[in-house]
C-alpha cells in the first residue's frame, strides 16, 4: 500500500513539537515562538480533512515547522547551527534566526501561491508572483511589530523571543531575509521547475488549469 505524505509529515513534525518542548531553555520563550507551529499543525489537519495540499507545501510547512521550533528549544540566539556558523565564519553573532526569517518568506510565498490559485481567477503569471511575494514581505512586517508589542508588553522576559541580539537593524535584516526567501522560492518553485503548478493542476478548475 502507498504510504501517504501528510500524515508521516504530521506526525514527524508532531515528535519535532515534543522533543522542542522538552528540557526548552525557557518556557515562555518557548510558547512565544512554538505556539504557530501548534496552530499550523491543527489548520493542516483539519483542512486536510476536506482540500487537498500540494506535497511541495506539505514538505515546506514541515521544514518550516522544525525551523522554529529548533528556534523555540534552544531560542534563536543560542541554536548551535548558528553557532557553527559562527565558528565557520567569522560571525559576530548568531544568525540562525537569519535562517528563521528566510524561511518566513520561502514557505509563505508557496502557501499564498496555492491559496490564491485555487480561490481567485489569478493565472500563474502575471500579478500572481508579485502578490505572492509582497504577502510573504506584509506579514514579515506584521510579525515584527508582534515582536516589538511583544516585548514592551513583558519587557526583559521576551528579550529572547525579540532575539535582536544588540543589531539596532535587526528587524530590517529579518524582512530582507524574508523577502530574498520568498524571491528564490517562487523562482524555484513556480518559474524554473514550475514544480508547483504541475502539483496544484489536478486540483483547480478545467478551467483554471493553464
Amino acid at each position: 500500500m502507498r504510504l501517504q505524505l501528510g500524515p508521516i509529515l504530521v506526525a514527524i513534525v508532531a515528535l519535532a513539537v515534543i522533543a522542542s518542548w522538552h528540557d526548552a531553555f525557557d518556557q515562555l520563550t518557548w510558547w512565544l515562538e512554538a505556539w504557530w507551529v501548534l496552530a499550523g499543525l491543527l489548520a493542516v489537519v483539519v483542512i486536510s480533512q476536506k482540500h487537498r495540499i500540494t506535497p511541495l507545501l506539505q514538505v515546506l510547512l514541515a521544514l518550516h515547522a522544525i525551523v522554529l521550533l529548533a528556534g523555540a528549544h534552544w531560542t534563536y540566539e543560542s541554536v548551535p547551527l548558528g553557532e557553527w556558523w559562527r565558528g565557520w565564519f567569522g560571525f559576530q553573532r548568531n544568525h540562525y534566526d537569519r535562517l528563521g526569517h528566510f524561511m518566513q518568506g520561502f514557505t509563505p510565498a508557496i502557501m499564498i501561491r496555492e491559496l490564491l490559485r485555487r480561490t481567485s481567477p489569478l493565472g500563474p503569471r502575471g500579478w500572481l508572483p508579485v502578490l505572492c511575494v509582497a504577502c510573504a514581505l506584509a506579514f514579515s512586517a506584521f510579525f515584527e511589530m508582534i515582536e516589538w508589542g511583544t516585548s514592551v508588553a513583558l519587557g526583559h522576559s521576551a528579550d529572547a523571543f525579540l532575539g535582536s541580539q544588540g543589531d539596532p537593524w535587526d528587524a530590517q535584516w529579518d524582512m530582507l531575509y524574508c523577502l530574498i526567501g520568498a524571491l528564490i522560492s517562487i523562482v524555484a518553485f513556480s518559474v524554473v521547475t514550475n514544480i508547483h503548478e504541475r502539483e496544484l493542476a489536478p486540483m483547480l478548475p478545467h478551467h483554471q488549469a493553464r
